[in-house]
C-alpha cells in the first residue's frame, strides 16, 4: 500500500520504491530505502510528515504515493 495510507503513528517497512532515476535517488538520500523503516507523524493539507532514519521529512502527497510499504 502506498506510505500516504499510513495512519499517524503507524510504522512499516519500504517495500519498494518507483518513479524516475532522479526521483529514486532523492528518496533514497533522503532514508526512503526498500527494508527501512518509516512511521507516519502525521499528514498536513497536501504535506506528508514521516520518521525516516531518527529525522523528521516532510513530502508532497504524491511524492509519498511513490514510496510503497
Amino acid at each position: 500500500m502506498p506510505l500516504t495510507l499510513l495512519q499517524a503513528g503507524q510504522a512499516a517497512t519500504v517495500k519498494k520504491v518507483t518513479g524516475r532515476d532522479e526521483v529514486r535517488a532523492f528518496l533514497s538520500s533522503l532514508g526512503f530505502v526498500e527494508g527501512g523503516q518509516v512511521t507516519m507523524v502525521n499528514q498536513v493539507g497536501g504535506t506528508v510528515i514521516v520518521s525516516v532514519k531518527e529525522s523528521r521529512v516532510a513530502l508532497s502527497r504524491s511524492m509519498a504515493g511513490r514510496i510503497t510499504v
